[in-house]
């Protein structure tokens, strides 16, 4: 049987020709001579000759290829974006081909077919979807999207002094470069001051990831997962309120919407990244850029801002109506429970939007009017900017600023349907006594944060180079693992309960309590586990490292050529869709010197209330991170809305979070003190390390 591993030797060094060596073993691809380029053709067996050593991987000629005619419309060396209506069509075109393949064979044979015919980053794309989704190689492991488009993560000085080190000195005595920790502005900009956050390449994987894992567009079997819509809005509304977390720790406020498409925005940006596929820098937005309609000839994308306006004010006008059009002019109520999803889909503009001709593509239209407002007529042939690809939008300030906007229609629904009532929020019998956290060396009920820098692996996406591990290395948050220590009275017989536990800030900008509608909007998921309550007194522990929202360090920057697990193995069952998940380093925000002063909550909800009917998982859950990701092939875990209890408007009466809770909840003052120091890299470099929950070496209490 064929190794499927094989197939993950496509992933490596994205632009250099399929018959070059792959991966640090030097694995090469007999190919049939019909499948090289036109430039290849006449060089086939110099060719197997030269490059032929080591394992060699032979590929299987199919009697015929399907018709690729229209991926292959976009050249290799043009930018691709998932934003553009027709790049999307033509990369749901070519996972629809790879998808129909009957065998794994004809699949693999397929892949090197297109590899060096298709765009690179629509190619890699387009086969990461596949290998993700298809019964015969979603057990596979992906290689790290920054290993492959390291360009898309990081300062573009780093390349040339990799490029140096990489054909100057010898593997195993190569210096890590290391990443400036400010290099895309100073603190003359104010919003420089959550660059790190903005920029941090864990962040932006988990975007990437997450919109890999649930895209837009393609089949549809493939788009249309559980409660996809409502997904897509709390996914969202998470990284504003943990965004807004961070500004607050900063002295800074909260984000403003982008509600007046007309006027100048205020922040500009300017990315000092290299968009090596496309041989261009990536462009900047100067301070006080304007919007202007969009009418781009080769990306047959035209649309006016007048168009976003009609969009948002039917958005607006079905939620207030409480029902939406659909294509046959039929009335779909927006119910409590399936209205939000059908708003996320509809807002997003997946494919699963139920009238895209009324109601457009507000979200996507948005994210192209942006990037492309340098240049929206194309007439300096200028490719789009950052937030035109979910690998690099959230570096941008003004990714906040929209999506600030877009939750703002999502809450706009959730005024609309009832408030949740004390026996909705209640759990009978069942009494939360106290919360604490705690960390070794620091005090109780205190986080601990500071810097640490880690090491990724470049050499992946260095095409046409000596080959040899070449590291970059970066500064990132991190905080000290802590321990939460639950003590729970049940009063009746033994029961199932759900654990919801939340974060937010106690003050607002001008050091004033929080009043509870705005503090709900700022409550971070921190986990989501089930536990049986005994009767009587119930302790519960639980590690941060095990939430519900993020994944390992390790896993976040792993590398595939070192330690892969046994194939089969549970280690690496479903790792694919595992990948999918906030980085475990990001889960608190930087907190100040002082310490700034948090709310934890906790609630235990009824698990009989929260189980999903007909859950069934394959093999492993993978539920790493389900909060933000689902389990793969399965429902939703959680049968209540995304973010409950804090996703709807309060009952009467309720103006702060203490008159908000039942006896089934608790609320701990908690502080997070940053420490302005820096950790060095772990001995053992990230893609070695263990790829579990397990703990991480102890880090240092506080200075």
């Amino acid at each position: 049987m064929t190794d499927k591993n094989n197939i993950l030797y496509l992933f490596d060094r994205p632009t250099e020709p399929i018959f070059i060596g792959k991966g640090d073993d030097n694995v090469s691809f007999e190919v049939p001579a019909e499948y090289l380029t036109d430039r290849y053709k006449p060089l086939a067996s110099d060719i197997q000759n030269r490059f032929s050593s080591g394992k060699t991987i032979s590929v299987t000629k199919l009697s015929s290829i399907p018709d690729m005619s229209f991926p292959l419309q976009l050249g290799r060396d043009k930018a691709f974006s998932l934003f553009i209506p027709y790049h999307s069509k033509m990369a749901a075109k070519l996972i629809e081909i790879f998808m129909a393949s009957k065998t794994f064979d004809e699949l693999l044979s397929l892949a090197v077919y297109a590899r060096d015919r298709v765009n690179p980053y629509m190619f890699i794309y387009a086969l990461s979807v596949v290998v993700t989704h298809r019964p015969d190689t979603r057990n596979l492991e992906l290689p790290s999207h920054v290993e492959m488009f390291p360009s898309l993560y990081m300062d573009a000085t780093v390349f040339g002094r990799a490029r140096e080190e990489s054909a100057v000195v010898q593997t195993g005595s190569r210096t890590p470069i290391e990443i400036p920790h400010d290099y895309s502005a100073n603190d003359l900009d104010f919003e420089h001051r959550i660059s790190y956050f903005r920029e941090d390449i864990g962040v932006n994987l988990h975007h990437w990831h997450w919109h890999l894992v649930y895209p837009f567009d393609g089949p549809v079997d493939i788009v249309n997962k559980d409660r996809r819509g409502e997904l897509f809005y709390y996914m969202h509304e998470q990284i504003l309120a943990r965004y807004n977390m961070e500004r607050l720790s900063n002295d800074m406020n909260r984000v403003v919407r982008l509600t007046n498409w007309r006027s100048p925005i205020l922040e500009g940006y300017f990315p000092k990244l290299d968009n090596i596929l496309a041989n261009r820098v990536w462009p900047s937005r100067p301070v006080n850029a304007t919007l202007s309609n969009i009418n781009r000839e080769i990306e047959q994308i035209s649309f006016d801002i007048e168009d976003l306006e009609r969009w948002r004010d039917r958005i607006f006008n079905a939620i207030h109506s409480g029902f939406i059009i659909n294509t046959a002019g039929q009335q779909v109520r927006l119910t409590e429970a399936d209205g939000i999803n059908i708003l996320g889909n509809l807002i997003e503009a997946s494919i699963l939007s139920l009238n895209q001709n009324l109601y457009g593509s507000l979200h996507n239209n948005g994210h192209n009017a942006i990037s492309f407002i340098h240049d929206p007529d194309n007439r300096f042939l200028e490719n789009y900017g950052v937030m035109g690809d979910s690998a690099t939008a959230m570096r941008d300030p003004i990714f906040y600023r929209w999506h600030a906007y877009i939750d703002d229609i999502f809450q706009e629904f959730k005024a609309t349907i009832p408030s949740y009532t004390i026996q909705n929020l209640s759990f009978d019998n069942v009494r939360v006594q106290s919360v604490e956290i705690s960390a070794t060396g620091i005090p109780r009920n205190e986080l601990a944060t500071f810097w640490q820098q880690s090491d990724v692996d470049l050499s992946r996406g260095l095409d046409f180079l000596p080959r040899g591990s070449v590291f970059a290395r970066f500064t990132h948050l991190q905080h000290a693992p802590f321990n939460y220590k639950i003590t729970v009275e049940n009063n009746g017989n033994q029961r199932l309960g759900t654990v919801r536990i939340f974060i937010a800030p106690k003050y607002d900008e001008r050091g004033l309590p929080f009043l509870f509608r705005e503090q709900r909007k700022l409550m971070v998921e921190l986990d989501k586990f089930s536990v049986t309550l005994t009767r009587g007194r119930n302790e519960i522990t639980r590690r941060s490292i095990e939430s519900s929202v993020t994944i390992p360090h390790e896993i976040t920057y792993r590398n595939l050529d070192r330690n892969r697990p046994a194939n089969n193995s549970d280690a690496a069952a479903a790792f694919n869709f595992c990948g999918c998940g906030w980085p475990q380093n990001m889960l608190i925000p930087k907190g100040t010197a002082e310490g700034f002063q948090c709310q934890l909550f906790v609630m235990i909800s009824n698990g009989a209330n929260d189980q999903v009917e007909n859950a069934q998982a394959d093999g492993q859950t993978c539920d790493n991170a389900s909060s933000y990701c689902g389990i793969r092939n399965s429902r939703y875990p959680d049968a209540r809305s995304m973010g409950y209890p804090f996703d709807r408007t309060p009952r009467d009466g309720v103006v702060t979070l203490q008159q908000f809770l039942t006896p089934n909840m608790v609320v701990q003052d908690v502080r997070i003190r940053f420490s302005n120091r820096t950790v060095a890299p772990l001995q053992n470099r990230i893609g070695s390390q263990q790829t579990s929950k397990n703990p991480p070496a102890k880090a240092p209490g506080r200075n």
